[in-house]
């Protein structure tokens, strides 16, 4: 690619039909599932069970309709064939316009207008949250929920609980806590906004079929009708409001998320270029503010799961920025230890890897994920140099089409 020169750039459809060609070697396993409608959101849940030859795993998917049929958030058991044990056939034969025989579909729950995001709690395989274009967020047990059909003028599924707090539309920003039942969100209204749902989770381990609102036990809860905001949308179900409210962006917070090792720390970026850490408890300011962390909007955050002092942040300036958080002052004073630029769009997505601490992804709107691991980096005094690819994908979404690759605790 490099030798064809600027002038000759390959264009999307020519760089996938070579990624396609490169398939059979580049991946032990693939599946290529087509689905009815576009897919705003796509998320991995827990595995389900593991056998000797292939495990099988949750996949959490949404569905953007034309409206002729509802918006939907669908549950899939996707069944993943282990490195070294799956036939090549499965791989050589690559048909776009089939359904997988891996991805089953488990259940479909009509969403209250369309999915924008998709988070799963860790302490709680059975809860998910979701985002949409409301000031709201909602929580869904995938067990409880009854499968529904989307049909027109098919009723929206009843959440199981309405979280709410924000002023404005919460469209993006959600992140569920890895060590306590809490969830984070942010929106339009510059705030990030936080809530426990430890009570509904105790009453739905208790009673799966209950309808009573587990928060009113000690927290305060009402039934609401509406979620309200620019999609007006009905969302039927009991509501709670949050633990903190935490003022400091002066724009839209586009992404936020929790310290792994700490349910009272977690950060958020926004359209204003800032990078904010947060203390549940010193109050509700923030507690390091970096006031120019990219040279443009702010569109996703990150943070190591192995080395807490690490955090990624990507931004409209097409880069990925690297923060020690050691290195970062009240006074809004942080330089990024590293500059990742291989994109050529705004980076949509950040996100470490699970296995490995030095290794994680980006996506941006160049329809590119690139694999990076910052070990890799040759620093020089005063200068960066950008960090190895040694993984790069294209991924290509066309409509009601995704696709994914299974090998991710390989890198």
């Amino acid at each position: 690619m490099k030798e064809r020169g600027a002038k000759a750039q390959p264009s999307v459809d020519e760089r996938y039909t070579q990624w396609k060609s490169l398939v059979p070697v580049l991946y032990d396993w693939l599946a290529n599932h087509n689905l009815v409608w576009p897919s705003l959101s796509c998320r991995w849940g827990p595995q389900l069970e593991q056998a000797t030859y292939k495990s099988r795993q949750r996949l959490y998917l949404s569905e953007q309709t034309d409206g002729t049929v509802p918006n939907t958030l669908v549950i899939a058991n996707c069944e993943v064939v282990k490195p070294r044990v799956a036939a090549a056939e499965h791989i050589s034969q690559f048909n776009e316009e089939a359904r997988s025989p891996f991805v089953k579909k488990f259940k479909t729950i009509i969403h209250p207008g369309e999915v924008n995001r998709i988070r799963e709690l860790p302490q709680n395989s059975k809860i998910v949250a979701t985002h949409t274009d409301s000031p709201d967020v909602l929580i869904w047990d995938v067990e409880a929920q009854p499968n529904r059909h989307a049909v027109l003028g098919a009723a929206d599924s009843r959440p199981d609980l309405v979280l709410t707090g924000h002023q404005d539309n919460a469209e993006f920003a959600l992140a569920m806590c890895p060590t306590e039942p809490f969830v984070l969100s942010g929106g339009k209204d510059k705030s990030v906004v936080l809530w426990s749902i430890q009570d509904h989770i105790s009453t739905l381990a208790a009673d799966p079929g209950s309808s009573k609102s587990p928060g009113s036990s000690g927290t305060s809860i009402k039934h609401t009708s509406k979620t309200g905001g620019s999609n007006d949308k009905p969302a039927d179900g009991p509501t709670i409001g949050p633990r903190g409210i935490y003022q400091g962006h002066e724009d839209t917070v586009e992404d936020v998320q929790f310290c792994p090792s700490s349910a009272q720390e977690f950060c958020s970026v926004g359209d204003d270029s800032c990078l904010i850490l947060w203390d549940a408890r010193t109050g509700s300011a923030p507690v390091i503010k970096v006031e120019k962390a990219h040279n443009a909007d702010l569109h996703c955050v990150d943070w190591n799961p192995h080395d807490v002092n690490l955090i990624l942040t990507g931004s409209a300036d097409n880069s990925v920025r690297m923060f020690d958080r050691r290195n970062l002052t009240s006074g809004g004073v942080g330089l990024p230890i590293h500059i990742f630029e291989g994109h050529n769009a705004a980076v949509l997505c950040v996100q470490w890897s699970p296995d490995k601490s030095s290794v994680f992804g980006s996506s941006a709107e160049d329809g590119i994920l690139n694999i990076w691991d910052h070990e890799k980096m040759a620093i020089q005094v005063g200068r960066f140099k950008m960090g190895e690819v040694f993984t790069r994908i294209l991924i290509r979404v066309d409509a009601g089409c995704i696709k994914w690759q299974c090998r991710f605790e390989d890198f």
